[in-house]
């Protein structure tokens, strides 16, 4: 009777012993082995490029410019300078650009050398002050009229202007899907004429390019020299790129 009662019981054991066994297989270490398999290269693989774009027309410019002042007294000049660019924020004001698109970027007072040869050393002939905005105009309508009426006002540098799009995402997502889908067909031309099939993406990559910059500028001229007539300013238009890179499994 004892011998019954051990024998069912060993057999009831090994059944759950070989349950468990079942169960560990099947939820821990199949999925471990797949994890694996798929972590692993496969042997045979396709890689295409392709490049998609779209073209755009600017809607905000952003220009840099600056009051330069020398003299002796470094008093003077700042209040000097002051005057001018307090003169070009109120006329830029006037032309309705907003407080946010108004921003200084540069104050810099810095002492003038001269080197005399005679006592060997240097000496301060004199200081220059310079004051740089940037200023964002969103009417490209007016963007000629600004930078016309900058010298005017006491401003004797201007760095340039640059064209962009304020939401180049939105564009750059349009790129984006033009040059998945011209990937997606060059891998599948590849295929058809290799006589092969493909199978799942396993890598992708990102490249992006474009937004051309059109500049002007007074190439650091003084205010005296520079033009009083409004610049003639085109914006044109602008082609923002976008690669993709696929790399498909060959099944």
């Amino acid at each position: 009777m004892e011998y019954n009662k051990s024998k069912t019981l060993f057999w009831v054991l090994l059944d759950l012993l070989i349950v468990g066994i079942l169960v560990n297989l099947v939820f821990f270490v199949m999925p471990a082995v797949r994890r694996y398999g798929n972590s692993l290269a496969p042997v045979r693989t396709i890689t295409v490029s392709a490049e998609g774009k779209t073209t755009v027309t600017p809607d905000i410019s952003e220009s840099s410019f600056s009051v330069v002042s020398r003299g002796r007294n470094p008093e003077e000049l700042a209040d000097g300078n002051n005057q001018k660019i307090s003169a070009v924020i109120q006329f830029l004001k006037s032309e309705i650009i907003a407080d946010k698109d108004i921003k200084t970027v540069g104050y810099n007072l810095s002492p003038d050398y001269r080197y005399d040869p005679k006592i060997e050393r240097n000496f301060i002939t004199g200081y220059t002050l310079t004051q740089t905005v940037l200023v964002k105009i969103r009417d490209l309508n007016k963007v000629a009229k600004i930078i016309g009426g900058l010298t005017p006002l006491g401003v004797n540098q201007i760095g340039g202007i640059n064209f962009s799009v304020e939401d180049q995402e939105k564009f750059l997502a349009i790129a984006r899907e033009d040059a998945f889908l011209k990937a997606k067909t060059k891998a599948a031309e590849m295929a058809s004429r290799g006589g092969v099939r493909l199978g799942r993406i396993i890598g992708m990559s990102e490249s992006q390019s474009g937004y051309p910059i059109p500049y002007y500028s007074l190439g650091g001229r003084s205010a005296e020299a520079a033009p009083v007539a409004a610049p003639t300013i085109e914006p044109g238009s602008q082609e923002i790129k976008d690669q993709i890179t696929l790399t498909y499994e060959l099944e």
